[in-house]
């Protein structure tokens, strides 16, 4: 049944006895109710931090811009950690989703899908090498889960290597990778023969990689550990440490791939190849969720050729995630984002820098590549300020898990220089702003 609302953009509340789409009679009905729900049935001590912050509801998006339950537009500069590659609701996704409904939305796994079969045929083609065998989740963490079940059986080896400030997901084995203690902690014991290392260090790597290690799982980029750029020729060394072991080297591209960096995967800045790849977040252009791990042939085989149903998936690689990142990937073509996440990504870090020479009691540094920057801050205590003063002016950001210090703006690949420009004037204003209320930290 269709409900009569607010027109997306106008800000007016449904007229009397009216209801907008979400159900509520009027739009502080809306915020109260939504928050209640979160404060019982969700997460109580998360509800309370959001509704200091002043977090809105959201209730439409397009392109760049979310609209919030009152009618103010933002744009979307957390663009959902990396999910809105294409914006909110990519048309050409909206419709290939759209007709696939009509058709079939999810297999009945006893018969052969072929939009299954074209996107990893897709995936072939796009990723790095002689990748080319695909394996479809749901998300991020569970590619990984397959990626590190894959090394272990492929190798027969036990032992996983990753970094300290890495975040790979939050189930039991890509926690058990992830960096972060505060993460780590509550759920010991996690997977035994695990090795932490230093990201970006490969003296440090090569030291503990030996002939126990399965796989190396490294980000080309660290996202949630700050936004961490290792040195050029980091992942070649990677690369070349795993060879000389026997390890396989598995790259986590669910935050970096798929043009987020000004480059269709971030390892593609190193020019490495590794056996497995991890994707997810904007696999789909933002509009069904999907995962997936892509390998060499020949890793797969050894894991997989006498027991092709030792790893599967219920709902992964259903018709409708895969009619979405069909045509997503069309699209990231086809409109040449990764072009502009390069030349966007250069403009916003430019920007983000003259702020941070006028405010150096605030702001520590500032990097990033493509779409994906960092903003590191002198303290901790400045974000609680600036993240809702960003929201005053319109404009959203997030922190990153790993690095409480560090703010991330991750805006979509279809975002233009005039919303770049507006959301750098967003900024400047909440630095200054931060900085009158709270001087040097």
């Amino acid at each position: 049944m269709r409900t009569t609302g607010a027109a997306p953009g106008t800000g007016a509340a449904p007229g009397a006895g009216e209801r907008d789409l979400y159900g509520a009679p009027s739009p502080a009905a809306l915020a109260e109710e939504t928050y209640e729900n979160y404060r019982r049935y969700l997460n109580p001590p998360l509800a309370r931090v959001m509704k200091v912050s002043g977090s809105p509801v959201e209730v439409r998006a397009e392109g760049s811009t979310i609209v919030d339950h009152n009618g103010k537009a933002y744009l979307d500069f957390a663009g959902g950690y990396g999910v809105f590659t294409l914006g909110h609701r990519h048309p050409r996704v909206v419709a290939a989703v759209k007709d696939q409904l009509d058709r079939i939305a999810l297999s009945g796994r006893t018969m052969f899908n072929p939009l299954m079969g074209r996107l990893a045929k897709r995936l072939a083609e796009l990723t790095p090498g002689d990748l080319a065998i695909a394996f479809f989740a749901n998300t991020g963490t569970e590619a990984v889960e397959g990626a590190l079940k894959l090394a272990r059986a492929a190798t027969k080896r036990a032992t996983i290597v990753s970094t300290y400030g890495a975040f790979h997901g939050k189930t039991l084995g890509s926690l058990s990778v992830s960096g972060r203690d505060a993460f780590r902690e509550p759920f010991m014991p996690l997977l035994a023969d695990v090795r932490h290392v230093p990201f970006g260090d490969a003296s440090s790597l090569h030291a503990v990689v030996d002939q126990d290690v399965a796989a190396v799982i490294v980000e080309p980029i660290q996202g949630e550990g700050g936004v961490n750029i290792p040195p050029a020729g980091y992942l070649r060394d990677v690369r070349a440490i795993c060879d000389a072991a026997g390890a396989l080297m598995i790259a986590d591209e669910v935050q970096t791939g798929l043009g987020r960096c000004g480059v269709t995967f971030a390892c593609d800045r190193d020019g490495v190849v590794p056996d497995v790849m991890t994707l997810a977040k904007g696999l789909s252009g933002g509009v069904v969720p999907i995962g997936a791990y892509v390998a060499r042939p020949g890793v797969w085989n050894a894991a997989y050729a006498k027991q092709p149903l030792l790893h599967t998936s219920t709902f992964g690689g259903n018709e409708l995630a895969c009619a979405a990142a069909l045509a997503a990937l069309d699209v990231l073509v086809d409109e040449d984002l990764v072009a502009n996440a390069a030349a966007r990504g250069a403009q916003l870090l430019d920007g983000v820098r003259a702020t941070a020479a006028r405010y150096p009691a605030v702001i520590a540094a500032a990097r990033g590549a493509g779409l994906l920057v960092g903003v590191e801050l002198r303290s901790e205590g400045y974000g609680g300020t600036i993240i809702p003063e960003l929201l005053k002016r319109g404009v959203t950001a997030a922190w990153t898990l790993n690095a409480q210090r560090v703010i991330r703006l991750e805006p979509p690949l279809v975002v233009t220089a005039a919303e770049v420009d507006v959301a750098l004037r967003a900024f400047d204003g909440a630095i200054a702003a931060a900085f009158e209320q709270l001087g040097t930290l």
